[in-house]
């Protein structure tokens, strides 16, 4: 009898093979796959393209109003353009997105008015009013958290019968938390109807994905909760498209949950509240991504297409700042908060001690 040894590494290998990151359009905005090039008519590549410039366009006017003081939080989204906005155009109107606090662009395309995500970020109690009908939560500040609530919505619906999709966003810090475990593991065991986004951005704040891991890849996580997991450029607006909507189709057709990990970046700090990245990151790794800017590769690929002219981009963009600040000046004329205001909305019927409270205070405040 021959003792076999058990080959550990040929296994964790095999398990690596099957996570191969997904790209159609490379750094210098050729088709590379053309096998899975997305049914999108040139109308919507080019919108697709418009609504990345405008992401592109509010991150920079949000940079300079924290540096003003005029907004409180704000999570730079510069870079990861593709990895958001081409995601959403895979859902529709009718699903459920919970997002993390880097996703607005999602939100605001979703339905939330622009001047409400400038309220949200000062802690406005306006900021979290949403149009009827907005299928959506406000953006989750504890990292990990939208993970478990989006498992209990979309079994909601499951439970309901209602034919929808919910759609969650977390970052690579987010797939470090038990949350993150717990919701997708319980998503699958009742296959709830969920595509699950990591956006792999390199930098949980300061800590580089790969010392939170010893995966070498955030998809594969899905292995342990039985659902499928996919690696995408999230740089790359098309491969993205193609990852989520493939994923929604699933989802749709009742086979449970998707992790979709988007390898993409963030090209300025996590927040504006103090956070400088060339303490962490080598100065080599923000030319190399640099290079990896959805907007210039898809701005070449349409341009090749004859769909897009750069000359008309600087107009587009003066018309996007120029309703950007349209939408400051909304929020700068919200209404004076008061303490009473938050406590009435803590509840839908105030308790007795809370009644008492809402008294005192609005006495104080003279309403």
């Amino acid at each position: 009898m021959t003792d076999k040894k058990i080959d550990f590494a040929a296994h964790l290998q095999s398990v690596e093979e099957n996570y191969k990151m997904i790209q159609i359009l490379n750094e210098e905005g050729k088709i590379v796959n053309s096998d899975l090039i997305p049914d999108l008519s040139d109308e919507q590549l080019v919108q697709l393209f418009k609504d990345m410039l405008w992401s592109r366009a509010v991150n920079d006017r949000c940079v300079i109003l924290a540096r003003q003081g005029r907004l409180g939080f704000f999570g730079p989204t510069a870079g990861q353009e593709a990895s958001q906005l081409a995601s959403y155009l895979a859902f529709e109107k009718n699903d459920f997105l919970l997002p993390g606090y880097r996703d607005f662009p999602q939100l605001v395309k979703h339905g939330l008015p622009l001047h409400k995500a400038f309220l949200w970020s000062r802690g406005h109690i306006e900021g979290g009013q949403y149009p009827e009908g907005l299928n959506a939560v406000i953006p989750q500040v504890i990292i990990g958290a939208q993970i478990t609530q989006a498992a209990g919505v979309g079994l909601g619906m499951k439970k309901r019968g209602i034919k929808q999709v919910v759609f969650t966003y977390t970052g690579d810090g987010g797939s470090s938390q038990g949350d993150f475990y717990e919701g997708m593991n319980f998503a699958g065991a009742f296959k709830a109807p969920v595509v699950f986004f990591i956006q792999n951005n390199q930098y949980a704040i300061s800590t580089p994905w790969r010392k939170q891991t010893a995966a070498n890849t955030l998809a594969q996580k899905a292995a342990a909760a039985g659902i499928p997991g996919i690696l995408v450029d999230g740089m790359d607006p098309l491969a993205v498209y193609a990852v989520s909507k493939a994923a929604r189709e699933w989802v749709l057709d009742g086979n449970g949950p998707v992790l979709i990990e988007s390898f993409t970046s963030r090209f300025q700090p996590h927040s504006m509240s103090g956070d400088d990245p060339k303490i962490y990151r080598e100065e080599a790794s923000f030319a190399e991504w640099d290079a990896k800017d959805p907007l210039t590769r898809t701005r070449i690929y349409l341009t090749e297409k004859g769909l897009w002219n750069k000359d008309d981009e600087e107009d587009l963009i003066k018309q996007f700042d120029k309703e950007i600040l349209e939408e400051v000046k909304k929020s700068d004329n919200a209404p004076k908060q008061n303490v009473s205001q938050f406590l009435e909305i803590m509840f839908e019927e105030p308790t007795e001690i809370l009644q008492e409270q809402i008294e005192y205070y609005k006495n104080k405040e003279g309403n």
